[in-house]
């Protein structure tokens, strides 16, 4: 809640002169104090049977789990009535099964924290859940996956309403991407990684990021791996789901999107530094699996084209 409340503060601050937002907490409840799931009270502006006014922005925050989410029956009618009325609307994390649960999901595009992802699949089978972005956005509809994740929604707002240049003010202040590296996913290969760092390939999963510009061949890493190349290679897609060859091209275009994001390098040293035979090579790569090239690419979530 606070994480995404900030943002809209730090906006008002940077821009200076008559704010443009004005921030209220609400409670659900009958109360305006209310706990959170670390236990601790929080003191909300009013409850929502007390505001009265125009909502240009509504977002309903979660918590750790959607069965930790309290609310009044009530709130959802409120909830149903200033959505339609709002500019828009959405949810921070598990916030989306409160917005599922009052239909404003039905038949809409959305995500929530990957955790609770296919839980929301199951109990909302009209709402197309992706657990995959960090955001979405569906007509004026806005969900989005953890509190991290929140941030960079009402960053991505800020930007809307009031440009890049201050959103990305906004993002500096508060130490954060204006666009996070990863290219909007909540996953990454690299991630992928080391999750399975325990497992029987982990040493090498961990090994394979920082060493992109080797012999990546199945015949080399199941040398490394100490196994035969197609015993390795079985081993390799039982544990990851995916060939050899695809999770090092993840790796490379985690990797070239991180560069293209935070650096000015050009894109023959983009395709050298990911292990890349050569810019063209990089190129092709972006427009089968992003359908966009390194170019336009950086156009998009470069950040140092403002400085």
């Amino acid at each position: 809640m606070f994480g995404p409340a900030e943002v809209f503060g730090d906006a008002n601050w940077l821009r200076g002169g008559d704010p443009a937002y004005k921030i209220n907490i609400i409670s659900a409840c009958a109360d305006r104090v209310v706990s959170n799931h670390l236990g601790t009270l929080v003191h909300t502006d009013r409850t929502y049977r007390e505001y009265r006014g125009p909502i240009d922005t509504l977002l309903v925050a979660g918590c750790m789990g959607p069965r930790e989410l309290h609310y009044e029956p009530g709130f959802l009618d409120w909830l149903r009535v200033q959505s339609a009325r709002a500019r828009r609307f959405g949810s921070i994390c598990t916030g989306a099964f409160v917005l599922a649960k009052a239909g404003l999901l039905d038949g809409r595009h959305a995500t929530t924290h990957w955790n609770w992802a296919s839980e929301l699949a199951q109990d909302y089978p009209r709402v197309g859940v992706d657990p995959n972005p960090i955001y979405i956005r569906d007509g004026s509809c806005y969900t989005s996956a953890g509190v991290t994740a929140g941030i960079d929604l009402c960053l991505a707002l800020v930007e809307e309403d009031l440009g890049r240049a201050l959103a990305l003010r906004v993002a500096q202040m508060m130490v954060v991407f204006l666009r996070r590296p990863g290219g909007q996913s909540q996953f990454s290969a690299t991630l992928e990684a080391q999750i399975r760092e325990r497992r029987p390939l982990g040493d090498l999963l961990a090994w394979l990021a920082d060493h992109l510009r080797h012999d990546l061949s199945v015949e080399s890493l199941a040398r490394r791996a100490a196994m035969s190349p197609r015993n390795f290679a079985r081993l390799f897609k039982q544990e990851l789901g995916k060939t050899p060859a695809r999770h090092i091209e993840d790796l490379r275009l985690d990797a070239a999107r991180r560069q293209l994001e935070a650096s000015s390098l050009s894109a023959d040293e983009v395709a050298e530094a990911c292990g890349l035979a050569s810019a063209e090579v990089l190129r092709r790569m972006f427009q089968r699996r992003l359908h966009v090239t390194p170019s336009q690419y950086r156009a998009a979530f470069g950040q140092l084209r403002l400085h």
